[in-house]
């Protein structure tokens, strides 16, 4: 089959795209065909970070607690003040994580190399790579979350939340060489999640696409929003409206920056939904005629497992 790269030149050869949007255009590809074919790769989230995502851009090196809500749930993070918070790609250390803690059945994870988590979201490899990888797991591994909920009962507010951290232990070699594996088991990366990050991953564990998760890999706030449609469509009901704004809105959930201005939020998140349906095309997802609100309704985007 033609990749879409040589289809795209051979239509219109005077057309001069990138090779950052050949890749993504050739992933979507990927990920429609694989559906059709019922033939996903899956992956797996937990459910505070589907339903809150973390910071998409850099936080400031002074800013060390971050909040999102959904609805009556809470997600707080608290990072060190040595690395700062979890943000950008860092995500997709912990979809890594959640993956190989479901298919291992294990609170302890093994991997051979840093190249292996690479390859899964097809990043490159080399030393800048790596030592982004590096700094990301020393911010997860220095950062605190809090997540639960708030109910309001008829005579008093009732907060449950959990404490906990990511990691109980980590230990990964890091090498500079990015072909080299270790040379036997005993210098594989091994980490330990909490006994809390756990049993979340083992009782809520989020089912996500892989190929979607690769091709979105560089656009985080695009990443957040097709794993919290996937979920939020797939135990939908009926029809339902989601706001976009105020204390339970869809700003307050996902891990964008906070918007001055709700136009530009409604500009992005309809960007962001035009990238999400190449690779669903069928999402049932639309902003209302007044920008006020999100409309969705039962879809599946990630086939389930038989």
């Amino acid at each position: 089959m033609a990749s879409t790269g040589s289809v795209l030149k051979t239509m219109s050869p005077e057309l001069v795209v990138s090779k950052r949007k050949l890749r993504v255009a050739e992933a979507c590809c990927q990920v429609r065909l694989k559906r059709e074919e019922g033939n996903q790769s899956l992956g797996f989230s937990s459910r505070p970070f589907v339903l809150c995502g973390l910071p998409v851009k850099k936080p400031r090196p002074a800013d060390l607690l971050y909040e999102r809500r959904n609805g009556n749930f809470v997600l707080q993070i608290t990072g060190h003040p040595s690395f700062g918070l979890p943000w950008g790609q860092d995500r997709l250390i912990l979809i890594y994580l959640a993956t190989l803690a479901v298919q291992q059945q294990s609170q302890t994870i093994h991997f051979r190399s840093a190249s292996e988590m690479l390859d899964t979201f097809s990043l490159h490899k080399g030393g800048r790579e790596y030592r982004r990888l590096v700094s990301a797991f020393e911010r997860i591994f220095g950062a605190t979350i809090f997540f639960g909920t708030d109910h309001m009962l008829p005579k008093a507010k009732v907060v449950q939340r959990t404490r906990l951290s990511f990691f109980r232990e980590a230990q990964i070699w890091y090498s500079r060489d990015p072909n080299q594996c270790p040379i036997d088991d005993q210098f594989q990366n091994v980490i330990v999640l909490s006994d809390e990050f756990y049993r979340e991953i083992s009782t809520h564990p989020i089912p996500t696409d892989l190929e979607a998760v690769k091709a979105l890999s560089d656009s985080p706030a695009v990443l957040d929003l097709f794993m919290w449609l996937s979920y939020r469509c797939f135990i939908a009901k009926g029809e339902e409206i989601i706001p976009l704004f105020g204390p339970f809105g869809l700003c307050a959930q996902i891990g964008s920056a906070e918007y001055a201005r709700p136009r530009r939020f409604r500009e992005n998140l309809d960007k962001w939904l035009d990238t999400v349906r190449l690779l669903w095309p069928n999402c049932p997802a639309r902003i209302d005629a007044d920008g006020q609100s999100l409309r969705i309704a039962k879809g599946v985007a990630v086939l389930p497992m038989i």
